[in-house]
């Protein structure tokens, strides 16, 4: 059985809580030890490839709570394959995949051909909160959870009537798992900017902050009716920050993520016209990006997702207000994290792990235990001082908001039960 060594690592592992130096040990599949420097000198000596990992982070493989894998039905714009490969090169071992594929994921036949098609990592089907994503009837959702599916959710489309809402975090309750909101009041966002100064001027429509904030405190009020688990995607706004660290504060079962771009980028960047700035929900104000990254270190926001939503070439080449919305970053993610969070001093390395680890492993019960004796080797190597600006990626897609951009850390290796991965550029 292969043996190799990862030397003199600094491992970061939230799940361990260990910030420390080892040599780990890796044979097969599975983490054989984790060795400090007393163990390494009782220890007799292990043969093996070697990885000098000095002056190196070792992590454990990330998960993404919030990607589109597009298959079954747009294999153009990405693969299971293409997309779990995607996130490899950014450090993952785990994505958490949305319900709106073509058909979307409302039968176990659709969980069944996700759970079979060929990857590289870990993928967890979301399932559809209602049929077709049409929000008017309940898919089979304990058929669902018992395919396989670890939440539910009619994500790209917002559940626009309350009584279906209800209906399924009730429903949910007795599975244990959470609803995935999409917040979003589309009587309210008839845009395609956030509705501001930027809109005005470009003479774009816009999406005000109030369309996603009146959905999240619907959702609040309902979760708390209800005693349900509910989970808000890709918050955006100071309001919604706030309307969800006043609903943890009474206690609400309520949890969030955030993405790199509502973190970095403002609708300021919306002024070349860029369609790699095209998303929903848009880019913010910098009041409100400052909101997020507030929300990020006093945690009332969970988790980072990527929201990893690939367009082929040919849709993103279209007008700006034509252009579907938006953008890949399973292989940036991390790197922005370190780059406009833990450079600048607003957090450390820990707590940013957190928000891409075991966060999200504790919202969707996924079970993983870290870089532990017995586990399987599942973690990545990076590099986090190293600069390097995006250009190339394995996604199939290449709408990226961060093209040329410079950013910091680098994800040198990959280990995905025991396979290595090196990425050379």
């Amino acid at each position: 059985m292969a043996k190799l060594i990862i030397k003199k690592a600094r491992v970061i592992d939230p799940f361990t809580d260990t910030d420390d130096t080892f040599d780990i040990l890796i044979e097969g599949e599975r983490v054989k030890g984790v060795r400090g420097k007393r163990e390494e000198r009782r220890g007799k000596r292990e043969e093996g490839k070697m990885i000098n990992a000095k002056g190196l982070w070792v992590i454990p493989g990330l998960i993404d709570m919030h990607t589109h894998l597009r298959e079954p039905g747009r294999e153009d714009e990405e693969t299971i394959l293409s997309g779990t490969m995607s996130a490899l090169k950014g450090g993952y071992q785990a994505v958490v995949c949305m319900a709106n594929t073509e058909p979307p994921v409302d039968n176990i036949g659709i969980v069944r051909y996700i759970q079979e098609a060929e990857k590289v990592c870990d993928v967890y089907p979301v399932g559809a909160v209602t049929k077709g994503l049409k929000g008017t009837e309940l898919s089979e959702i304990g058929d669902l959870v018992d395919a396989g599916c670890v939440a539910v959710s009619d994500d790209g489309m917002p559940i626009m009537d309350s009584f279906i809402m209800r209906r399924a975090l009730e429903y949910c309750k007795q599975f244990d798992i959470p609803v995935i909101s999409h917040a979003e009041d589309l009587n309210l966002s008839p845009g395609v900017v956030n509705e501001g100064i930027v809109s005005t001027e470009l003479g774009l429509s816009g999406i005000p902050s109030c369309a996603e904030e009146a959905m999240i405190a619907r959702d609040i009020l309902l979760a708390k009716f209800t005693k349900s688990r509910l989970h808000i995607a890709h918050i955006s706004t100071k309001g919604s920050v706030e309307l969800i660290r006043r609903a943890k504060k009474e206690g609400v079962n309520v949890t969030c993520e955030a993405t790199p771009h509502h973190f970095s980028l403002t609708d300021e960047c919306v002024r070349s016209f860029d369609t790699n700035y095209r998303i929903n929900p848009p880019l913010r104000t910098e009041v409100d990006r400052k909101a997020i990254i507030e929300g990020l270190l006093d945690d009332t926001i969970d988790a980072i997702a990527t929201d990893h939503a690939p367009h082929a070439d040919f849709e993103k080449e279209l007008e700006f207000d034509q252009a579907p919305s938006g953008v890949i970053g399973l292989e940036t993610a991390f790197a922005c994290g370190i780059t406009y969070l833990v450079k600048p001093g607003f957090m450390d390395i820990k707590q940013l792990l957190q928000k891409f680890t075991l966060n999200p492993a504790k919202i969707f019960s996924i079970p993983v235990k870290g870089i532990s004796t017995g586990e399987y080797a599942n973690l990545a190597i990076v590099d986090p001082a190293r600069e390097w600006v995006p250009q190339r990626f394995l996604s199939k897609s290449k709408n990226s908001p961060f093209i040329d951009k410079k950013l910091y850390g680098k994800v040198l290796y990959t280990f995905y039960k025991g396979r290595v991965y090196e990425w050379k550029d």
